[in-house]
């Protein structure tokens, strides 16, 4: 939200004080004197007047979670443990999912409170390439290579599937690298050879790499430096 918005909410200021008070330089952002009424203010920054508190800011909550099978990615679940249950941390109803995984699909999910951070990771724009370890039930060809690269009809959806990289490990694994997040869409591609995906797993997110200490089910914060990498 616009700053010179955010103060014309408040039911102390009108917008001809609220330009005055830019003008005057007595609003602070984080500890910054802040003037220009376009500046962004989000729900985690503190905003002040002549030291005087407007909003005090959330601290904004980042996670790496190692995803188990069995597991939903959802906040609630009437019948399931959902990903945020597997978190022991307070006002967990403050937090949702960057990406979500398939029920029996394991591996790394990305935890936040950070709207505007989630939606620069996931949204198809970015084009984050994320990394999946499979493994299949019959035999991976040459082929596979060369079709994922070319792209997949979906005739559901009517579109083809961007170019996408697979290297194979063995003949019933391979490592493939995606930048959609379409539904089901490692599984549909690799049904496209009518080949069927007997494990999958996420390996990373872009430049972010799950912790290979991190057993299924446990988490971590995110440092500062793999914020920034979003």
């Amino acid at each position: 939200m616009r700053l010179d918005r955010f103060l014309s909410n408040l039911p102390q200021l009108n917008r001809q004080q609220v330009r005055l008070l830019l003008i005057e330089k007595r609003i602070q952002v984080d500890g910054q004197i802040i003037s220009d009424p376009h500046y962004e203010v989000r729900a985690f920054n503190r905003i002040e007047l002549d030291g005087q508190t407007l909003q005090a800011g959330k601290a904004a909550r980042y996670f790496m979670l190692h995803k188990p099978p069995g597991c939903v990615s959802a906040t609630h679940d009437p019948e399931h443990p959902t990903v945020l249950d597997l978190l022991n941390e307070p006002d967990k109803e403050d937090l949702h999912i960057a990406g979500r995984l398939d029920f029996n699909t394991s591996g790394l999910m990305l935890i936040t409170n950070d709207g505007h951070w989630s939606r620069h990771v996931t949204q198809p724009e970015t084009k984050l390439p994320k990394v999946y370890y499979v493994e299949t039930e019959q035999t991976i060809s040459s082929a596979y290579a060369a079709t994922f690269k070319q792209g997949i009809y979906f005739a559901y959806e009517d579109l083809t599937t961007l170019p996408a990289e697979l290297h194979v490990l063995s003949a019933h694994s391979a490592r493939l690298s995606i930048v959609e997040g379409r539904y089901h869409q490692v599984k549909r591609m690799f049904g496209y050879f009518n080949n069927k995906v007997l494990r999958l797993h996420r390996e990373s997110i872009g430049a972010l790499i799950l912790d290979e200490g991190l057993a299924p089910g446990e988490y971590r914060a995110l440092s500062p430096q793999e914020i920034a990498l979003f």
